[in-house]
């Protein structure tokens, strides 16, 4: 990796969060990372936040870097893709696109020979908690896949997948992190309710989300086994089950996974 340099085309959150990620984790400089935005806002908040290369020219990207990453929205990515054909050497540059719903047979029609690999990865990349999955175009090579899952695993978990699965990656991990910090604002908000001050909730509320994540991924239990450890018959928490069991917070959970699944695809088509 040390001698390779990462272009961003779009500079808004996720990009700047891989970026950090990819920073903290060593695995570039700030002199190996460039990225370009139409927004000026965008750009400057990329810059000051990696120290990084942070132009307006999209071919200044393509030739500072040899991997770049797709980072603007679904919509744009394929006619991106089209104006920079002149400008990409197939057997120098990786891409690799972020772009929600994009399956890889457009991006590869938008940039014929080129090296492809489509990843859905999440914003808790910035704090190295990131989970990501890819799969790979028909140009890309064992070593392309290596140096993909190198990135994305330098910030959190990586998985290779299948890319039919891509949308309900991005309807549950891409997504995800709304849904927890949703979980976590409402239960600070009923620590509050119960006489607790606000800080206090929140930073109770955002530990035990985490300690029971860990305790799923370090444990390997089910997590069905891992709740029923901690209901005592007749006790507090069972009581509080029973109460989100008719709240219906199960299957508005699973709605939500399969609603953004369904909005990647028709990105997607779109």
């Amino acid at each position: 990796m040390s001698s390779s340099s990462i272009g961003f085309l779009g500079a808004g959150k996720m990009a700047t969060a891989l970026a950090k990620g990819f920073l903290q984790a060593g695995l570039a400089t700030p002199e190996q990372l460039f990225a370009s935005d139409v927004v000026p806002a965008a750009l400057d908040s990329f810059a000051k936040e990696t120290g990084a290369m942070a132009g307006r020219s999209n071919p200044d990207v393509v030739a500072g870097a040899d991997v770049i990453f797709l980072a603007v929205k679904p919509d744009q990515v394929c006619d991106l893709l089209t104006g920079l054909r002149g400008g990409l050497d197939p057997s120098r540059h990786l891409l690799v696109s972020i772009a929600a719903g994009v399956p890889l047979a457009k991006l590869e029609a938008a940039a014929p020979g080129n090296r492809v690999i489509r990843v859905m990865p999440n914003t808790p990349a910035l704090v190295g908690a990131s989970a990501s999955a890819y799969s790979l175009g028909t140009h890309a090579t064992q070593a392309d896949a290596v140096l993909a899952h190198t990135l994305l695993a330098s910030v959190g978990i990586a998985l290779e997948v299948k890319e039919k699965l891509l949308d309900a990656v991005t309807g549950l991990s891409g997504s995800g992190p709304a849904y927890a910090f949703l979980m976590i604002e409402a239960l600070a908000d009923g620590g509050v309710a119960a006489g607790l001050p606000r800080d206090i909730a929140q930073k109770l509320a955002a530990q035990t989300l985490l300690g029971a994540a860990k305790m799923v991924l370090e444990t390997g239990m089910h997590p069905g086994a891992l709740k029923d450890a901690v209901c005592s018959p007749g006790g507090t928490t069972i009581e509080a089950v029973h109460e989100l069991e008719k709240a219906g917070v199960r299957a508005g959970l699973m709605n939500a996974v399969r609603a953004a699944a369904e909005k990647a695809k028709k990105l997607g088509q779109s």
